[in-house]
């Protein structure tokens, strides 16, 4: 590198000086070029013997200095290169934009405004986060022991208040820094997908079983993949083992919930039950057991009896004894005493018997998250007994008059997904479940076959559920 003290140094730079860029200094400026000039000739031609002292290098700093002084200028300025136009900044990163960051946890008795005025806020900011807060925020949100960020400027000021809502869901409050702004806005976390194995001998219940691995939503989800078919609490009982596959919902390092079951296996003594999850070629998802058979009935219902005429619909009536609105959940058929009352669908038996105001009634589950319900019936048959399994058509009961009524008739329910739905569109708009064309039903062996193999890959704790086995993703 050139040092300052070069003379050529000097020259090289005394173009981009300001006596060049100022009509004041041209002249001296044209002057000086004229000494370097002579200096740099007296350097190509030295006098000969010439000493060290005399060398042109040294005679050209003299021209140089004696120059400077000519003109006025230190000689250490290197001809106006301090001024403040030759100034050269260089940009080192804004050092306004280094964030402090702070987790904390809400004390007893602290709430969101508190939090900010304690954070440097004005209590008319706090006041403006508060009405911007309005129905994007709920108290529980900040309980006590609830965890919050806080991140403040290089200079200690307020620049945001992040606050996990719930799994998913961030709460943002944000001051700019240049603006003085406030913002609130909610950041929606993708969580990831990853498949996981669990495997456990049941020594109670399965949903015992799975509380205990710390998953029991599987528990009501596998229950009503089987629900048209077994009676899970039973066939799943004391000594019967399980394998599951599923999904799991991260964030980050945080469990976020469970997803679709993939496959499932219950064994007890000689009894093996299976479900395997398979997507069509019409993109509909089902599950079927290994022989391809559908373990989720569709919907397509037959009119529970044969009656005279509907009496009464769903919806809101006066009632026919009490004399007050009420809702109707299900629809009336008026029939005589003792006509067949049949199962609507496959299904199973899930409660019969006296049922207050509904007098004899039977429920059924079908699985898909639809029940049908019988009310009123003057008797039950052989078939509609508790836990069994009814084929759509099978006679159930008979049409009676039990419990809060005024004469015969079937008032017949469906229940889908926990709530009321009117039973003549139910029995207008449920399509049967098809069966699978060679083609899906050889797609679902392989589906099946793949199932098998992540079983066996993934290494599952095999033990009992008290020893809480690991789940494997």
């Amino acid at each position: 590198m050139i040092g300052t003290n070069n003379p050529f140094h000097r020259l090289l730079r005394l173009r981009r000086s300001t006596l060049f860029r100022s009509p004041a200094h041209l002249l001296p400026a044209t002057s000086v070029l004229l000494v370097v000039l002579l200096a740099i000739i007296s350097f190509f031609l030295p006098a000969s013997g010439s000493s060290l002292k005399t060398s042109s290098g040294y005679q050209l700093n003299l021209a140089l200095r004696s120059v400077y002084d000519t003109l006025g200028i230190p000689y250490d300025d290197e001809f106006g290169l301090k001024s403040e136009s030759d100034t050269v900044s260089i940009d080192e990163g804004d050092a306004g934009n280094n964030r402090n960051t702070q987790t904390r946890t809400v004390i007893k008795g602290e709430s969101i405004y508190s939090i900010l005025t304690a954070s440097g806020l004005t209590h008319q900011e706090a006041h403006e986060f508060s009405r911007k807060l309005n129905g994007q925020f709920s108290i529980r949100d900040f309980r006590a022991g609830k965890s919050y960020d806080i991140e403040t400027t290089a200079n200690g000021s307020f620049s945001s208040l992040s606050l996990r809502q719930n799994q998913t869901s961030v709460l943002h409050l944000e001051k700019d820094e240049q603006t003085g702004e406030l913002s609130v806005w909610k950041e929606t976390l993708q969580p990831e997908t990853r498949t996981a194995t669990l495997q456990g001998t049941i020594n109670s219940s399965l949903a015992e079983a799975l509380r205990l691995q710390g998953r029991p939503s599987l528990a009501k989800a596998i229950s009503e993949i089987f629900s048209s078919k077994i009676d899970l609490a039973r066939k799943a009982a004391r000594g019967a083992t399980y394998r599951i596959l599923y999904e799991e919902q991260w964030i980050d390092k945080e469990f976020a919930g469970t997803g679709k079951i993939l496959a499932v296996e219950i064994i007890n003594g000689n009894g093996r039950y299976q479900a395997y999850r398979f997507t069509d070629t019409r993109g509909s998802s089902a599950y079927f057991d290994e022989q391809g058979r559908p373990l989720q009935n569709g919907h397509l219902m037959i009119e529970p009896c044969n009656y005279e005429r509907i009496s009464s619909t769903f919806g809101y009536r006066v009632h026919p004894i009490r004399r007050t609105l009420h809702f109707h959940g299900g629809v009336d058929f008026a029939a005589p005493l003792g006509t067949p009352v049949r199962a609507a669908a496959d299904g199973r038996v899930i409660f019969r018997g006296w049922k207050g105001g509904a007098g004899n009634m039977i429920t059924i589950v079908h699985g898909g998250g639809m029940h049908t319900q019988y009310l009123h019936l003057s008797r039950f048959s052989s078939l509609g007994v508790f836990g069994r399994s009814v084929r759509q058509g099978d006679i159930i009961g008979y049409v009676g008059s039990t419990g809060s009524s005024t004469g015969a008739h079937l008032d017949f329910r469906v229940i889908m997904n926990g709530k009321p739905k009117d039973p003549l569109v139910a029995l207008r708009s449920n399509a049967p479940q098809r069966h699978l064309s060679p083609a899906e039903l050889g797609g679902l062996l392989a589906r099946i076959d793949f199932y098998q193999a992540q079983f066996e890959r993934r290494q599952i704790n095999v033990a009992s559920v008290s020893e809480r086995p690991s789940v494997i993703l």
